[in-house]
């Protein structure tokens, strides 16, 4: 029986797995970076000193084996990163400028230990993580402003160009994707930031909206990628928020807003439905609808509902068409040691080998009490950092995001890899030719494994529900 006498030793001594006790090989060809997360916070997102090396295929024979095959390929990879909201933006802004440019360089730029992050989603007017709620085109109760004369991206100017503007001078291929949380409140039934129906009557001005919106902020020298046409449309319940179903969006994509970016030569993706994986009846119902289909680019799911698996049944039902996670929340409340490997083993790996091309996280900054929020906003989510002025703490969703944002850059694609028992990963290939493996121990003790690749093999060892990324 094969053994690793360095574990063996270490197991009967009671040590921790800091250092992934990875195997040395012999007759190495090529090394291996591996970058490592252990639940117990021992390693977090840590380069490790010694390469891992391809060597003898002694190692396949006892131990379970990820056969990456690059001949395999699926869909390219836009990003990974989080939500800019409007309370990320206003902490951030209020630190120092020179603290706030170490960290954009950390988090936006790709050398030394910066995470890469390569796309963020932003709010189409106040998400519920902003400190007030705002559109931008707010009224006095029983006015309505149908040709849009009075409206104005200034609520953004204040904190979140400023800071936008700071991230795209580190990274100016950084994709953008906007989602309104609610109209402004005149085009509404119920005439209020939260809940009600968009007015039927008001669906072309709403379609003008996303045009000024794209339109303004391309004036600010900002590209805005992609948007969805509403956060959580079945999620009435939030400040601010808008009922959309399925039938309202499919009549507004092909009546209003399809023609009125093709008349204004506007090349921004629209992407439908950006809610749960519990109802993938949502999107393909639009997407059944060819006079609306031919304006889509894709779906984007939440998980707070439903099997990520359900981004696949969309794929096979329009296989033409994108699919993108954009959004997954930390709870205040919760703890590392679960985060970690569900969050990497059910988002990283679970959306991507499930088509998606981007993997959000939720809001990139909160402070230490999770605010800033509207009234009746979320109360518990927690950034990917928390900012007390200058003090930064990295929480969770950075962490996560990094194992993957880092190496696959936009334009990866996703080729193929064996999934052993316990062992879920997720395998690209970069722009530059480089593979990279996310792993994530899925067993509750620790996990020696192989890789093998063209022919070749190098093996590893990862702590119960620790996550590695290799890259070669």
């Amino acid at each position: 029986m094969f053994r690793l006498p360095s574990l063996a030793t270490a197991l009967l001594l009671g040590l921790s797995l800091t250092s992934g006790c990875q195997r040395p090989s012999t007759g190495t060809a090529k090394s291996v970076e591996f970058w490592l997360t252990n639940p117990d916070k021992s390693a977090l997102f840590q380069r490790q000193a010694t390469p891992l090396g391809f060597g003898s295929e002694a190692a396949t024979l006892t131990t379970p084996v990820i056969e990456v095959d690059e001949q395999q390929t699926f869909q390219p990879i836009d990003g990974f990163g989080y939500c800019l909201t409007g309370g990320s933006a206003q902490l951030l802004h209020a630190m120092s400028p020179a603290a706030r440019k170490t960290l954009l360089q950390e988090l936006f730029g790709t050398a030394g230990t910066s995470i890469g992050v390569s796309y963020l989603r932003l709010s189409i007017g106040a998400s519920d993580l902003d400190a007030q709620v705002f559109s931008y085109n707010d009224l006095p109760a029983g006015q309505t402003d149908p040709t849009l004369s009075k409206f104005s991206l200034a609520p953004d100017r204040e904190h979140l160009l400023p800071v936008l503007k700071e991230i795209l001078a580190i990274n100016p291929s950084l994709k953008l994707m906007g989602s309104p949380w609610s109209p402004p409140p005149w085009m509404k039934t119920n005439e209020s930031s939260k809940g009600g129906s968009l007015k039927p009557e008001f669906y072309p001005a709403y379609a003008q909206y996303f045009v000024k919106y794209i339109q303004g902020m391309k004036a600010e020298g900002v590209r805005i990628d992609a948007i969805t046409i509403q956060n959580e449309p079945l999620h009435p319940g939030n400040n601010p928020s808008l009922l959309m179903l399925a039938e309202q969006q499919a009549e507004f994509i092909k009546k209003h807003l399809g023609p009125a970016f093709k008349a204004a030569k506007i090349d921004t993706k629209i992407i439908v439905y950006d809610h749960n994986a519990d109802r993938p009846d949502y999107p393909i119902s639009i997407l059944n609808d060819p006079e609306a289909k031919q304006y889509v680019d894709g779906s984007a799911f939440h998980l707070y509902g439903g099997p990520i698996e359900a981004l696949s049944k969309v794929h096979d039902a329009h296989p033409d068409k994108n699919l993108y996670f954009t959004e997954q929340w930390v709870g205040s409340k919760s703890n590392f040691a679960e985060n970690l490997p569900w969050h990497v083993r059910t988002l990283i790996i679970g959306a991507t080998r499930n088509w998606a091309r981007t993997v959000l996280e939720w809001n990139l900054a909160a402070d230490l009490q999770q605010n800033p929020h509207t009234p009746g906003g979320c109360t518990e989510c927690r950034g990917a950092l928390t900012l007390d002025g200058d003090k930064v703490t990295r929480e969770d969703a950075y962490y996560i995001i990094a194992h993957a944002s880092k190496f696959a850059r936009p334009g990866s694609v996703r080729i193929a890899s064996t999934t052993p028992e316990k062992l879920p990963n997720v395998a690209f290939r970069s722009p530059s030719g480089q593979r990279v493996l996310v792993v994530q121990n899925d067993n509750a003790s620790p996990q020696t494994f192989a890789v093998r690749h063209q022919g070749r093999v190098f093996s590893s060892t990862l702590g119960a529900g620790a996550v590695g990324t290799y890259v070669w």
